[in-house]
């Protein structure tokens, strides 16, 4: 597809000039250029009707300055946005493109600023994101013009506001007036040492893996065993039912061979008790080893 050209730094105001000078469409005019660039795939068309609402993206962008990215990347990815509204734009509906384009600019400016705003300390839900983008606005709303932490009455205000826990409230207060923190960056003002030197490493040891791996070895071998007590048809039944990644039904199973659903049950039934008996002598209790589901 073809796409406008976006600006590479904020120092480019030709590129702000030019888009603020170009006209804006009347319905009609809108409608023509979104039929010929869906119908007939005209790039001209395309960009003489992205390139009428490029001063929405960058009206958009700038309310997003805050945040400490760059205008320019700003603008670049509501430009992206811009474009993904021309693709699924429908102009039989009777919507004006610019109506239609605004969600999908200021989407993916959100997204674009979640991403590299501060990767850890956001969330992610459309309850998080709703937070984040609007604590700001409505702190400021209710006079509470601090840093870090708020009023358990502030917090309570802004929850029934946005229908979120207060502890996320407060949280997301706490996060957004940190700042964020390089893990290679020195924990002394002598350079001894680095931030992420004192992290827990919460990996399994080499030896507790080994012996993770030694354990389920040695329970593969316990159930391969066992199942040579069964039947084929008890043997096809609990591979599908048990030690498949998918377990199938006992409908799919009865119409494959032939019997009513509730025979599979039974067969099962009588097959893990095979099982069940047969692992006793190997291990004590089956179910306790965790080889056998309990009853």
């Amino acid at each position: 597809m073809a796409s406008q050209r976006s600006p590479r730094s904020p120092a480019d105001r030709s590129f702000i000039r030019a888009a603020m000078a170009t006209p804006l469409l009347d319905a009609d005019r809108e409608r023509q250029l979104a039929m010929r660039w869906r119908d007939a795939d005209d790039e001209a068309a395309l960009h003489e009707l992205t390139g009428a609402y490029m001063r929405l993206v960058i009206a958009m962008a700038s309310r997003f300055r805050n945040y400490g990215l760059p205008l320019a990347d700003l603008v670049s990815e509501g430009n992206v946005g811009l474009m993904m509204a021309a693709a699924r734009f429908e102009p039989e509906r009777g919507v004006r493109f610019s109506t239609y384009a605004s969600w999908w600019i200021r989407s993916q400016i959100q997204d674009y600023v979640l991403r590299n705003w501060s990767i850890v300390r956001t969330g992610t839900t459309s309850a998080q994101k709703s937070l984040f983008f609007s604590l700001r606005r409505l702190r400021a709303r209710i006079g509470d013009m601090g840093e870090g932490v708020m009023s358990p009455e502030n917090a309570k205000w802004v929850s029934g506001h946005l229908g979120v826990p207060e502890r996320d409230v407060a949280a997301m207060a706490s996060r957004l007036s940190a700042s964020d923190r390089s893990l290679n960056a020195p924990m002394t003002g002598e350079g001894e040492g680095e931030w992420q030197d004192i992290l827990p490493d919460e990996s399994a040891r080499p030896e507790d893996k080994a012996i993770s791996a030694a354990d389920a070895h040695r329970r593969r071998a316990w159930i391969a065993e066992a199942m040579q007590v069964l039947t084929p048809r008890e043997e096809k039944i609990i591979r599908e039912r048990r030690l498949a990644d998918k377990s199938v039904t006992l409908e799919s199973l009865g119409q494959e061979l032939g019997i009513s659903k509730e025979r599979v049950r039974q067969v099962e039934q009588q097959a893990l008790e095979k099982l069940r008996r047969a692992l006793e002598g190997m291990v004590g209790d089956p179910v306790e080893a965790g080889l056998l589901p309990d009853a």
